[in-house]
């Protein structure tokens, strides 16, 4: 029996489609993951994102990425909403859920301090802008300081004597090195 290169060749590339389809199914959702839990804070007061919390056996960090990983999951079912009193993370109604939508959801449950960074809105803007300002007024501070430092008088030595200064310090050097050569 003698078998069609053409049909072979169409059944092995519809067996890589396959395997290529398979393999890269959940690909968007993982960097998603990734996303988000760098987006987070784990709760557990070790003060690292929450997808880098190193503590053996954190109860937190992996409660945590559960729920991150079963809100990206219910958003892609249409499952979940925000205020039905169950401790779940709102996940948007029906249709993927916004990004946003569930960190609104962590920050409901868990409170302001788990999000990784201050929001851009709001008061919040101004744990972005106080920073850059500290820096320019210490700048700023420090050029004042140097101007008035450098633009200060030469301090008189004891005795109201006067340092020297250019052919009467060298006068002085050249005699000295005259009554100390042998």
């Amino acid at each position: 029996m003698r078998s069609n290169p053409k049909l072979v060749r169409r059944a092995t590339q519809s067996l890589i489609l396959c395997l290529a389809v398979f393999i890269f199914l959940g690909a968007g959702d993982d960097k998603r993951f990734d996303k988000l839990g760098h987006h987070l804070m784990c709760i557990c007061g070790c003060n690292q994102v929450l997808l880098e919390c190193n503590h053996v056996g954190c109860r937190d960090s992996d409660r945590m990425r559960n729920e991150l990983s079963a809100a990206l999951v219910a958003g892609t079912e249409g499952a979940g909403t925000a205020g039905d009193g169950s401790g779940k993370i709102p996940t948007g109604g029906s249709g993927a859920s916004s990004d946003d939508t569930i960190l609104q959801g962590f920050v409901q449950k868990y409170g302001m301090t788990v999000l990784a960074a201050p929001s851009t809105t709001g008061f919040n803007s101004v744990a972005w802008i106080v920073p850059f300002l500290a820096l320019g007024f210490g700048l700023a501070l420090l050029v004042v300081i140097v101007r008035v430092w450098k633009s200060r008088p030469v301090p008189a030595l004891a005795d109201g004597i006067a340092p020297l200064h250019g052919q009467e310090l060298e006068h002085f050097r050249q005699q000295a090195q005259k009554e100390t050569d042998l």
